[in-house]
């Protein structure tokens, strides 16, 4: 039979193919709808990767896994002999892919590293996408309540529970003076925070010493606001410029 005769094109439409066509249909809308609930949290708080982008790696990732599951059907049929179809390589090869887009979303800048959160939840939503595409619906539904509370609270989380905030110091003095490694210990102890040694790195350049390093919060309540700290620094003997924020991720 000829690839492009009428029983051999009528074969692709035939009422047991359309049937596994409609079942890949609904199992990847539900990847998209559970995909787009995910990426929700992340457009509300305001980040690059949004709705659209969870949706699609959800729904392409539920489509690439579920078709492993009619390999019979491929093909329209004409396969003969069913091939072969490994579903733990599909899933595999989900993650990787998935894994290098998740990457792009890591942003680092100086001690403040951003996007990790994001990533993590690019790759759980492949993940979601997997399920459903294994037919584990149940299990994709409760992953995707999870990730939501996890982004939602798990910070809120964080902020009750006893942590000491860590901000990423640049101190750019003025040409020719040197600081003073005790005078800048006392001027943050004041401040309530405790300088992180292993963390320091010094540039001296067109006669200015620069210094960059990490304080530490003393206790959760302790540390001054980096208001308050740039009032103090202001005042600093032989400080030309310096630059303050939040070491976070």
């Amino acid at each position: 039979m000829h690839a492009l005769s009428p029983d051999s094109l009528a074969a692709y439409w035939s009422l047991d193919e359309v049937s596994t066509n409609i079942i890949v249909f609904f199992n990847l809308l539900g990847a998209l709808l559970l995909g787009l609930l995910v990426g929700y949290e992340r457009t509300f708080h305001g980040r690059a990767a949004g709705m659209r982008t969870y949706g699609l790696v959800c729904m392409a990732s539920a489509a690439l896994t579920v078709i492993a599951g009619y390999p019979g059907y491929w093909f329209g049929g004409h396969a003969g002999i069913p091939p072969s179809a490994d579903a733990t390589r599909v899933i595999q090869g989900i993650v990787t892919g998935v894994g290098f887009l998740g990457a792009g979303v890591i942003m680092k800048e100086g001690f403040t590293i951003s996007g990790l959160t994001t990533a993590a939840s690019i790759w759980a939503s492949s993940a979601i996408g997997v399920l459903v595409g294994v037919g584990f619906y149940a299990a994709s539904m409760l992953l995707t309540l999870l990730s939501v509370l996890c982004m939602m609270w798990v910070s809120k989380l964080e902020g009750w529970l006893p942590s000491h905030q860590a901000i990423a110091v640049m101190l750019r003095f003025q040409p020719d003076f040197m600081p003073q490694r005790d005078t800048l210990v006392s001027v943050m102890g004041e401040l309530g925070y405790d300088m992180a040694w292993g963390s320091i790195s010094i540039l001296y350049q067109n006669e200015k010493p620069e210094w960059h390093f990490v304080a530490v919060a003393q206790g959760k309540d302790k540390g001054a606001h980096l208001t308050d700290i740039s009032q103090v620094l202001a005042s600093y003997e032989g400080l030309d410029s310096y630059t303050l924020s939040y070491a976070r991720n």
